[in-house]
């Protein structure tokens, strides 16, 4: 009898006390997330880190940074003393992740000790998806514009008579920097797409070893063909720079599309009309912006050109003001390489666009422009249905060193 009052007692007791207590449970687990956002995952990922990752949105890394184990420990992750330490899979990782980790090699030069570069992924992700993708569509695109030009419009002819006679319009000089900045251009181009489409275009065809052949080969070739190319774009900068100042011809040529589209139609110009000043231009603004880049790529540690730039950039204020924010002036020299080699692709893919149609100008396009950078002589007709003025400068000057004899009249 005594037995069963205590259990009644007991129950009473116990279901009396029972809602207080997930009560205090909760309001103090209540109190320690507001101190503690992390307390309720024991200092782990929250949910809102998860939404924020999945968003693509910045979320602060601390709280792993800090979780290498013992800090002493964190310092020589080859010590096994300690509560957890270099011991800890998960510690070790962290530490090298975030660079904590004293690591010692035997090779020798700037940032070698850091093994895991914690912001790759963003960028190899941007490589193989945003630039491969839009950088191919670019390149197919302008092959396809090109051949439905050709189609509507076919090879622009001679329209007037053919002469017979020729005239000189590049010189030896002129054509060699032409051709050595060309040449090259386009063993860079082959190479450089072999570098960013040769994992997926050539192992499933040819299999890893030709493409470690290759990649190996192209590498080496881009790298020792840049200074032809950048001898080049300084040669045709120094002997050309005078002839492609814009002015006001250049409105006249743009106001009927210098004649590509109508028959028949030939808009006086220079010796440069406003489309080849155009293709100058974006080979010196552009060429030399690819070359700076790759002289980065090259000597990551002597020229490291993006640290440099988004602190002029901040001061000018230009990321705050497109919404962007300060940009991150803390650079590693691995976030170097990464910014240099996506701007090397974006701007070289700009420019092999520009370039395709320069080449289909200057070749099946048109009738007579190959002989420019040909032999250099191109048909007397040809110049004045392209190059009137200049035509009519290149005479004036044979008249003058006649003695002031003029030319006679045609």
């Amino acid at each position: 009898m005594a037995l069963r009052i205590f259990s009644i007692l007991m129950l009473t007791l116990m279901v009396t006390l029972a809602p207080s207590a997930p009560v205090l449970a909760q309001e103090a687990g209540t109190e320690a997330t507001q101190a503690d956002p992390r307390a309720a995952t024991g200092g782990a990922t929250t949910l809102e880190d998860i939404l924020r990752r999945q968003e693509g949105l910045k979320y602060s890394n601390e709280y792993r940074a800090a979780e290498t184990g013992n800090p002493d420990n964190a310092k020589n992750i080859t010590d096994q003393l300690g509560t957890l330490g270099g011991a800890s899979d998960p510690d070790l990782w962290r530490a090298l992740r975030f660079d904590t980790a004293n690591v010692t090699t035997q090779a020798q030069g700037p940032a070698v000790e850091v093994l895991i570069q914690d912001r790759g992924m963003w960028w190899l992700e941007l490589r193989e998806g945003p630039i491969a993708t839009y950088g191919g569509f670019l390149m197919l695109g302008t092959l396809g514009a090109l051949v439905l030009f050709y189609l509507f419009r076919g090879k622009i002819r001679i329209d007037g008579p053919k002469t017979g006679k020729t005239i000189l319009r590049f010189e030896s000089i002129e054509r060699f920097a032409h051709w050595l900045m060309a040449g090259s251009f386009i063993i860079l181009g082959i190479t450089g797409l072999v570098s960013l489409f040769g994992r997926m275009a050539l192992i499933p065809l040819f299999g890893h070893e030709f493409f470690s052949d290759i990649a190996i080969g192209s590498k080496w070739i881009h790298n020792n063909i840049s200074w032809a190319f950048m001898l080049g774009i300084v040669l045709s900068f120094v002997l050309w720079v005078r002839h492609n100042i814009p002015n006001k011809t250049d409105i006249a040529w743009l106001a009927v599309g210098g004649g590509i589209f109508t028959k028949g139609v030939h808009p006086p110009a220079k010796k440069f009309n406003a489309g080849q000043k155009f293709i100058f231009w974006s080979v010196i603004l552009l060429g030399g912006s690819i070359s700076a880049s790759g002289l980065s790529l090259l000597f990551p540690f002597e020229l490291p050109m993006f640290a440099a730039t988004f602190e002029k950039l901040n001061a000018v204020g230009i990321p705050q003001l497109i919404g962007l924010g300060e940009l991150n002036t803390a650079l590693t020299p691995h976030e170097e390489m990464q910014y240099a080699q996506l701007w090397h692709a974006i701007v070289s893919f700009v420019l092999m666009a520009i370039i395709i149609a320069h080449i289909y100008i200057g070749s099946v396009g048109m009738e007579g422009a190959f002989d420019a950078m040909g032999s250099g002589e191109v048909e007397e007709q040809w110049a004045k249905e392209h190059h009137g003025l200049w035509v009519k400068e290149v005479k004036e000057q044979e008249a003058q060193s006649r003695g002031g004899r003029t030319a006679p009249a045609e």
